[in-house]
């Protein structure tokens, strides 16, 4: 597989991942949310400050920033990794998956770059780009935006179950976007199948007269 064949999934994430995220900031107020398919794929927009499905690193800015600068390493590295798997001849599974990492990490990247300097607060209003500078928070400081709602059944958990036992229980319960998806499916896929994917590529036998 080409170098620019994985560049192209990276970019066609990327693509669908900021339209949507374009569209939900401008389109929904916080916390809005729109029923796509029943009850159990919905639109529910919120956003996070920190890393995938709503995880933080640290309450305070401090957390915020390294957190992106931490992205930030990550991505120029993955760009590395993924020029180093393909002039290795990794198997294909192995550059996709890679492809979908990293693509992944880009979108939230951008989001917490550019947001805050792009759009206006999400409240009430719906947010509108801004002259750069001019909008909710400072460079680097950017929220994730998520929507992408999977609420697939609730039950009621037993009383024996410890810690939790007689609560509600809602599966699946986080709010994502695309890039996360991304992410969770090539980290996934690695996981589950990397006795087949990961691997080079065998050059062909050299037949000796």
């Amino acid at each position: 597989m080409k170098y620019r064949h994985a560049i192209i999934i990276v970019l066609l994430v990327i693509f669908f991942d900021q339209l949507l995220k374009f569209y939900v900031k401008t389109h929904f107020y916080y916390g809005q949310e729109v029923n796509v398919i029943g009850h159990w794929f919905r639109l529910h927009f919120i956003e996070n400050e920190g890393m995938a499905f709503g995880m933080k690193l640290s309450q305070a800015d401090i957390g915020k920033l390294v957190l992106t600068l931490f992205r930030l390493g990550a991505v120029i590295f993955g760009f590395f990794l993924l020029k180093k798997l393909v002039v290795k001849k990794y198997s294909r599974g192995t550059i996709i998956c890679g492809a979908l990492i990293l693509a992944g990490a880009l979108g939230n990247l951008i989001d917490s770059m550019f947001y805050g300097l792009m759009f206006t607060e999400s409240t009430f209003d719906l947010a509108h780009v801004t002259q750069l500078g001019h909008g909710y928070g400072r460079f680097l400081h950017g929220r994730v935006v998520d929507m992408l709602y999977f609420p697939l059944f609730t039950a009621k958990l037993p009383t024996w179950v410890p810690f939790m036992g007689g609560q509600n229980f809602e599966f699946f319960e986080p709010v994502f976007n695309i890039a996360d998806a991304a992410i969770s499916t090539g980290v996934l896929t690695l996981v589950f199948f990397q006795k087949k994917l990961i691997h080079k590529k065998e050059s062909p036998a050299t037949v000796t007269p």
